[in-house]
């Protein structure tokens, strides 16, 4: 799975990356967990544009919003038939930038934080889906979850999911092409691009958002 990413790429990064004009406005953070507010690109009209959503998806035709803390994550496989998921799979498809990610490792001294960085890009594009969801005053929420696939075998000795991550290549393939042709999309990213290392654990704490969270204990790959 992926539960907590970080992001503190540099916004003129981001609109160059994701070949954006506008620069994405966003509040840095180093500890980005479940219910808090996720950056992510998506089409509107002709134009891709960035947006704010909630992390947790809640689907259309939930009838509360309770159950989003529960659906930060869509597994790729079958993704497309699973009731949750596959309007926004259809529909509302979008890329969420991501300086990093953590992960943790079941030791037999307890759980080891790891992040996992890009070794040839200023932030990882993930796989998303959106929705937007009517309560029953009438106000809108719109979330958002990430899809998640098998791990290459730079994750593999960490955790047995991984984010889906787009090359930069395929990021308007997967917000706009038909949903048969954006599945081909997903698959391992290459362990090469990408470096995973140690951190502190008090990255367990979803209350921590410092710059130190993210500071290497050891390099270990």
């Amino acid at each position: 799975m992926c539960g907590r990413y970080f992001i503190d790429t540099l916004p003129e990064l981001l609109a160059q990356q994701f070949n954006v004009i506008a620069h994405p406005s966003y509040a840095p953070s180093y500890n980005l967990a479940p219910t808090q507010n996720m950056l992510l690109l998506r089409a509107h009209g002709e134009q891709l544009n960035w947006a704010q959503v909630r992390w947790g998806l809640v689907p259309h035709w939930s009838k509360d919003a309770k159950g989003a803390a529960r659906m930060i994550n869509a597994r790729s496989e079958g993704v497309a038939e699973k009731p949750a998921f596959r309007n926004a799979m259809r529909y509302r498809r979008c890329v969420i930038p991501a300086s990093g990610f953590y992960e943790w490792q079941t030791t037999a001294s307890g759980k080891q934080p790891f992040a996992i960085v890009p070794t040839d890009a200023a932030s990882f594009g993930f796989a998303g889906l959106f929705e937007a969801w009517t309560a029953p005053d009438g106000s809108v929420l719109e979330t958002g979850c990430i899809l998640t696939t098998s791990p290459n075998s730079l994750m593999l000795p960490i955790h047995d999911r991984m984010p889906v991550i787009l090359d930069t290549s395929q990021y308007e393939g997967w917000i706009r092409a038909p949903v048969a042709d954006a599945l081909r999309l997903v698959d391992s990213f290459p362990t090469e691009r990408m470096r995973a290392y140690r951190v502190g654990r008090a990255v367990g704490n979803a209350r921590n958002d410092y710059p130190a969270l993210i500071a290497p204990e050891e390099s270990l790959f």
